[in-house]
């Protein structure tokens, strides 16, 4: 008797739910991650020599970046108008004004801005002033062209 090979078919695994599974689970991921986006001024302080001041636990720091934006302590303010910034100020102060007043500013903002912060500080009664800067040897060294 002759019996008849049975031909095995060839046996595969189908990729297409797996592939389809993956790509909705990266679809998932991306949707459901949330993007943080901090935002850090960049200050380029003019120099100074001096000695370094103490640092307190409470006080009150306004820095104007290149383009006249003010922040106060590390909160960055709506817009550039100074009865933002006094309100600002009187928030933070909660009507101390013995508390040190730090003013930072770049190198490039307007002398108008930097006087326009000491103006008000003045005017709401901070007498304890003082002027963020870096000392020459924490400059970068130029370059040679």
């Amino acid at each position: 008797m002759k019996f008849r090979r049975q031909v095995s078919a060839e046996e595969s695994v189908n990729l297409t739910p797996l592939i389809d599974v993956v790509f909705l689970l990266l679809i998932f991921f991306m949707v459901s991650t949330t993007f943080t986006k901090e935002t850090h001024l960049e200050i380029d302080l003019p120099e100074a020599d001096g000695d370094l001041q103490p640092v307190v636990a409470k006080q009150i720091e306004i820095i104007v970046d290149e383009t006249g934006n003010f922040t106060v302590n590390d909160r960055a303010l709506v817009n550039k108008q100074i009865e933002t910034l006094k309100a600002a100020i009187e928030k933070v102060s909660e009507g101390d004004t013995s508390l040190p007043f730090i003013i930072t500013g770049d190198s490039n903002v307007s002398y108008q801005a930097i006087v326009s912060v000491m103006d008000l500080a003045g005017q709401l009664g901070f007498v304890n002033l003082s002027m963020t800067t870096r000392s020459p040897a924490d400059a970068e060294p130029a370059g040679d062209g």
